[in-house]
C-alpha cells in the first residue's frame, strides 16, 4: 500500500526535512510541496491525496483554518513548533501531531500510524471478540460490579485504589496495576503514576490539568506526549 501525501509549510528547511524522511519511507510518495495552504488547493481538489504533512502557524491562512475549507479532507499530520494547537487539532481526528524539530524516529512512528488507519479503512476486517463490559472489585467486604462505561477515572492511594464513577466513589484494597490490567487499553489512559482517566469522560485539557465531572486530574510531564497521542488516535476529543 502507497499513500500519497503533500507537504504544507512556509518553512524552507522544515520542508526539505520532511521530503528527505518521506524519501526514507518506501510506503510513501511525495505528490506534492507548498509553502502556503492556497497553493495546495488546487492539488488536492483534482488527485487523491491520502496523507497531508500540514504545519499550522503560516501567513495568510493557518493550517486550521484551510482544513475547515475541504469537504473531504485527508489523514492529516500536523507538524508545527506549538503545542498550545493540540487540543484544537483533536477536533480534526489528527493522526499525529509532530512537535518541530521531531526525529525520523517520531516521523516514522506518525506514518505508521497513517498507514494502519488507511489499511483499517480499505480492508475488512474480523470482528473482535466481544469483551465483558464490567469487572468485580471488592469494596466494603462485597463484591462490586464496575461498568466500564461509568468509569470516570481511578486514583492510587498508598495502600489502597479510588474508584471514580459516574454515581460515587469506590475504595478498594487492590494494586494500581491490577486495576489498569482490567481496563481497556484503548478506552483508558494512564495520565501519571497515580491515575488513569477514561478517555472519553475528558471534558477539556489545560496545561497540565484534564477536567472529567468537576474533578482535576494532572497529567505528568513525561506522560503528557503520549496522552495527547492516545486522544488524538482515538479521535474522543471535541473542542
Amino acid at each position: 500500500m502507497t499513500l500519497r501525501c503533500v507537504i504544507i509549510d512556509d518553512e524552507p528547511i522544515a520542508r526539505k526535512g520532511l521530503r528527505e524522511y518521506i524519501q526514507d519511507v518506501s510506503f510513501l510518495q511525495l505528490a506534492g510541496e507548498f509553502d502556503n495552504p492556497l497553493k495546495a488547493a488546487e492539488l488536492l481538489m483534482k488527485e487523491k491525496i491520502d496523507l497531508l504533512f500540514l504545519d499550522i502557524q503560516m501567513p495568510k491562512m493557518t493550517g486550521l483554518a484551510f482544513l475547515k475549507t475541504l469537504t473531504y479532507p485527508p489523514m492529516v499530520i500536523f507538524t508545527t513548533a506549538y503545542p498550545q494547537y493540540a487540543v484544537e487539532g483533536f477536533e480534526w481526528n489528527a493522526i499525529d501531531y509532530l512537535l518541530k524539530p521531531f526525529s525520523f524516529e517520531r516521523f516514522w512512528k506518525a506514518v505508521s500510524k497513517a498507514r494502519t488507519m488507511q489499511e483499517a479503512i480499505t480492508q475488512p476486517v474480523a470482528a473482535p471478540a466481544e469483551e465483558p463490559g464490567y469487572f468485580f472489585i471488592k469494596c466494603e467486604n462485597k463484591l462490586v460490579k464496575i461498568l466500564y462505561e461509568d468509569i470516570l477515572f481511578v486514583e492510587a492511594l498508598q495502600n489502597y485504589v479510588a474508584v471514580y464513577t459516574t454515581a460515587k466513589r469506590y475504595i478498594t484494597y487492590l494494586t494500581f496495576h491490577s486495576i489498569e490490567s482490567h481496563l481497556p487499553a484503548g478506552r483508558f489512559i494512564r495520565t501519571h503514576k497515580s491515575y488513569i482517566v477514561a478517555a472519553a469522560k475528558v471534558e477539556s485539557i489545560e496545561g497540565n490539568d484534564i477536567t472529567i465531572g468537576g474533578h482535576h486530574i494532572p497529567i505528568s510531564r513525561t506522560e503528557k506526549e503520549a496522552v495527547l497521542q492516545q486522544l488524538i488516535q482515538n479521535r474522543l476529543l471535541r473542542r
